[in-house]
């Protein structure tokens, strides 16, 4: 499988890495490969991680089979913009982005937010994609390496698509999430409450003084 991770900031490093450790062609999407390269973090990546390709998004887009929107949530519809909605079409797209508003300093807030969600918003926009919204709860280390979070602990799934999630859920098990620890909420509009989850994970966050944490559903399975 190729995919295309759409952002270069660390959360896309991460995944991309993991995916490139499971043998996947990965091609990570930026707007400006140059600026990117100059980037010391980018960069040192790339020397670690010479088989991932960079690319600007259209041609990210248009190379990879699966896409993951890694992008900052406020940049996500003109990221996808940018990338051509001829190359997103009936493709899949991970959304683990959420749309976190610093404009006002932090903690952000979300925009939008209760009555829409970023996944909802990437669906509307581009009906042609097959969104799964999914790994948008937890810190990127622990996306890719449950086993960061001691003990039992959930990840989720919310999307239009079954066939597109049975394919990301496959994903997760390759990351390391057992099938029990994978909650299907239902549809696209789920989206609003795993979002949601951002501000008492950024509060959680300054009270333990890391990221090594994670959800966990008591009663989830019956």
């Amino acid at each position: 499988m190729r995919y295309a991770v759409l952002g270069t900031g660390i959360v896309g490093r991460t995944v991309a890495a993991r995916l490139v450790s499971l043998g996947h062609e990965v091609v990570i999407g930026t707007r400006d490969p140059g600026a990117t390269r100059a980037r010391p973090d980018f960069a040192e990546w790339q020397r670690a991680h010479p088989q991932a390709v960079l690319a600007a998004f259209p041609d990210a887009a248009r190379q990879g089979d699966c896409l993951v929107n890694a992008t900052a949530g406020q940049a996500s519809i003109a990221a996808l913009t940018e990338a051509d909605a001829a190359h997103l079409d009936g493709k899949i797209l991970i959304d683990i982005a959420n749309p976190l508003d610093f404009s006002h300093g932090f903690p952000p807030t979300l925009d939008p937010v209760d009555r829409d969600s970023l996944g909802e918003l990437i669906q509307r926009t581009f009906p042609g994609l097959r969104v799964v919204k999914t790994l948008n709860t937890m810190n990127c280390q622990v996306m890719v390496d449950p086993s960061r979070v001691a003990g039992e602990h959930h990840v989720f799934l919310s999307g239009e698509d079954a066939e597109a999630k049975k394919e990301v859920r496959e994903l997760l098990h390759s990351f390391g999430w057992p099938e029990a620890a994978v909650l299907d909420l239902g549809g696209i509009e789920t989206a609003r409450g795993t979002e949601m989850v951002l501000p008492i994970w950024l509060r959680l966050m300054g009270t333990l003084g890391h990221t090594d944490f994670n959800f966990h559903i008591q009663g989830a399975i019956r």
